[in-house]
């Protein structure tokens, strides 16, 4: 990638991706050991004394890990086969092939940030895969359904918000349904506020009305490209005959209460007619602390349909119905836990990037995936996000995120400044967003 800058990295001292490594991942990794702990006893009575081994196992060889990280060894091959060793193996050669003559071997501080980030629940992945009969346990499931359950008053608001809309959503006329499609995407937007590995893993749960706060919050959205969207989605929607299509693919993020904000867009989409079949993207395997697996996606609906409030069951219901008639299909992909930039996801995956340009619109969710879009790099804040993208472009995207990592383009000349000035922590705290759009304008 020739003229890209430099990749975020923990030798930084002091950056967000230093005191990533240094105090965030370590605890991310405790917080999993006392998780597989707690649960010692239900291992026990479901496996016996194979489950207890399994346990013993699974927490000595996270222990290892953390001491790999905290003593900044050299980072070490996976040696478990799964689907993804070989791809995987073959990234961390090619990170040697990279590493200065006087760092040897990728290190935990001097190699980027997002691939030692990635490979950390990688490593937690294969920890959990070594140690048969316990290898299917999710170490982050707990606090992804205290997320959703803590949060169970802000999702009934937006239930009801919701179910008010459905009901006249014929009768609005076009501006009233460019501002119920600008509010709902404002909350996706918010929605992504709730991350556990931001927080460590601690709880992060949405407590207050959203709906209410949506204009309160909008000078914080330092990019805002919800116009093109709505032109897009209704030129389409007014273009459409009976029988065309127009899909919209959303890249998930996190579980819980945020994923209620996107299912929320989604049945309005579809519901409003500005889209006809929703797809999305999960995780294949636990990532993040509360990024989204096909278990998330589905216990969530579950969740939902039995609810004894009747808003958040008729969502549910509806949800259900959705995925039976194949007006929301659900995908996931081994890339998107990979350590790979989204910029060369043609060669690595072509048959993912091949699904994404059948989109008319592709909603990439949250930090994670904004990191990967723009390379997690040291981008000057100016840089145009399509320069950013290099070269990225299955579809008209749109990165809907709020900020919690030192990365940010397309920018206004000295916007980054000013923000800086006010508030130096900008870059990382998710109080900012943005909703960045790519495609024809």
């Amino acid at each position: 990638m020739a003229g890209a800058p430099a990749s975020l990295s923990g030798r930084d001292v002091g950056s967000f991706a230093y005191l990533t490594i240094k105090d965030r991942i370590p605890q991310i990794l405790t917080k999993a050991i006392d998780t597989l702990h707690r649960h010692k006893n239900e291992f026990f009575e479901k496996h016996g004394e194979k489950g207890t081994e399994a346990e013993k196992k699974a927490i000595s060889l996270l222990s290892k890990l953390r001491n790999e990280l905290q003593t900044d060894k050299p980072i070490i091959p996976f040696v478990e086969k799964f689907v993804d060793t070989d791809i995987w193996n073959q990234y961390l050669e090619y990170q040697q092939s990279l590493a200065d003559e006087n760092d040897g071997k990728p290190r935990w501080f001097f190699s980027p940030w997002l691939f030692v980030e990635c490979y950390m629940y990688r490593r937690i992945h294969e920890a959990i895969i070594q140690s048969p009969p316990i290898d299917d346990f999710d170490v982050f499931q707990e606090s992804k359904e205290q997320n959703f359950f803590e949060s169970e008053e802000s999702i009934i608001a937006l239930c009801t918000h919701l179910q008010e809309l459905v009901t006249t959503v014929e009768d609005l006329d076009e501006n009233q349904l460019k501002d119920a499609f600008f509010k709902l995407l404002q909350v996706s937007l918010w929605g992504n506020k709730c991350d556990l590995s931001l927080s460590g893993g601690e709880t992060s749960s949405q407590r207050t009305n959203i709906i209410n706060s949506v204009e309160e919050l909008k000078p914080f959205i330092l990019v805002n490209d919800m116009d093109h969207l709505w032109s897009l989605l209704n030129n389409c929607r007014k273009a459409r005959e009976n029988t065309s299509v127009t899909r919209v693919d959303i890249v998930l993020d996190n579980s819980g209460f945020e994923l209620v904000t996107d299912l929320v867009l989604a049945d309005f989409l579809l519901s409003s007619q500005l889209a006809t079949e929703i797809h999305f993207y999960g995780k294949t395997i636990p990532w993040f602390v509360s990024d989204t697996t096909l278990h998330d996606f589905n216990w969530l609906i579950e969740q939902m349909k039995d609810s004894h409030h009747k808003w958040m069951a008729k969502c549910g219901a509806d949800w259900e119905t959705h995925i039976k008639m194949g007006r929301w299909v659900y995908h996931d992909h081994i890339f998107w836990t990979l350590p790979h930039e989204f910029c060369v996801m043609s060669q690595v995956a072509p048959d993912l990037y091949a699904e994404l340009q059948k989109a008319h619109l592709i909603l990439f969710k949250g930090d994670l995936n904004y990191r990967k879009l723009t390379g997690d790099r040291k981008w000057e804040f100016t840089v145009p996000f399509r320069q950013a993208l290099a070269g990225f472009h299955p579809a008209p995207l749109c990165s809907v995120r709020t900020l919690k990592a030192e990365v940010q383009v397309g920018l206004r000349p000295g916007q980054a400044e000013q923000l800086a000035a006010a508030e130096p922590d900008w870059l990382t705290t998710g109080k900012f967003g943005v909703l960045q759009f790519d495609g024809p304008l």
